[in-house]
């Protein structure tokens, strides 16, 4: 009996929870068990946020220099504003990230949508 005959059209989100979301989701409780004891202004917290930080900063520049799919047709320009408004959007809304990632992404739609269309 296959997969697919066993759960029906359910067996891909029943790979997905087992295959991906589980073994992340073990580190993160051991993560949040083992750090509970840690000061927050600790060393090797320290540490952990610049390097958190300092791969994030990798990601967004490589999607800003080096985009691939649908990113690619949107102009420099435009990834570079977006990237602008976000971290404007950021600072006007009293350094919340989920406001600068909204604010970026609502530019970057809109840049990709004027790109696209041609629009004055």
């Amino acid at each position: 009996m296959s997969a697919e005959t066993a759960l029906g059209p359910w067996w891909p989100y029943l790979v997905l929870i087992l295959v991906g979301f589980l073994p992340n989701e073990i580190w993160r409780v051991l993560a949040v068990v083992l750090s509970s004891g840690l000061d927050e202004n600790s060393e090797i917290l320290t540490w952990v946020r610049a390097v958190a930080t300092t791969l994030l900063a990798g990601v967004v520049a490589k999607l800003l220099l080096s985009p691939g799919g649908a990113l690619a047709a949107v102009p420099f320009a435009g990834r570079l504003g977006s990237l602008a408004a976000g971290l404007a959007g950021f600072y006007a809304v009293r350094r919340s990230v989920i406001a600068g990632v909204l604010i970026g992404e609502a530019a970057l739609v809109a840049i990709a949508w004027w790109a696209r269309t041609g629009a004055p």
